[in-house]
């Protein structure tokens, strides 16, 4: 049940980010997904907690002096925690 909660609200922030705030500023994502896109499909798939955590992670490896291209979310038997 909190779990369902806290990926609503993390959800709604990110969609909020993509409506409001990330029309106005350049495009300039250097992977594909887009971040956004990333970090959602990261909390659907892993939780929230953790979601935002591989979210948050993949934000700080965008920038200039950073990787590109393509980078999809890892799959659940890619986890390395076991």
């Amino acid at each position: 049940m909190l779990n369902r909660w806290l990926s609503k609200i993390l959800t709604s922030l990110v969609q909020f980010y993509r409506k409001f705030i990330s029309p106005l500023t350049p495009a300039s994502c250097r992977y594909q997904p887009t971040c956004s896109s990333y970090m959602l499909e990261a909390i659907e798939l892993h939780g929230p907690i953790k979601g935002f955590w591989m979210g948050l992670k993949r934000i700080a490896r965008c920038h200039p002096w950073g990787g590109s291209g393509y980078d999809p979310v890892p799959g659940k038997s890619d986890d390395k925690s076991a």
